[in-house]
């Protein structure tokens, strides 16, 4: 037996009525200046924690042959299939 959201409701209502519209309004304030602070305070914690990103090490380039390589002799090619 949970808090239903009637009960939610008329719990609210009371709030309202015990502490009136403005003292009311006046709070809801304080905590919504309260959350963004608290946000705000672990915005800039986060920033501060985070090391460097790691630095992209130098790539190697790899060296051309001297001299490209070719062959002199190149075997003949044979063809299975019979001449017409």
């Amino acid at each position: 037996m949970g808090l239903s959201p009637i009960h939610i409701i008329l719990l609210a209502l009371v709030a309202v009525l015990v502490l009136g519209g403005g003292r009311f309004s006046a709070l809801m304030g304080d905590v919504a200046k309260g959350v963004k602070q608290f946000k705000k305070g672990m915005a800039e914690d986060d920033s501060t924690d985070r090391p460097e990103p790691p630095r992209p090490s130098p790539r190697l380039q790899a060296q051309q042959p001297a001299e490209p390589i070719v062959e002199h002799n190149p075997a003949p090619v044979r063809e299975d299939r019979p001449l017409p």
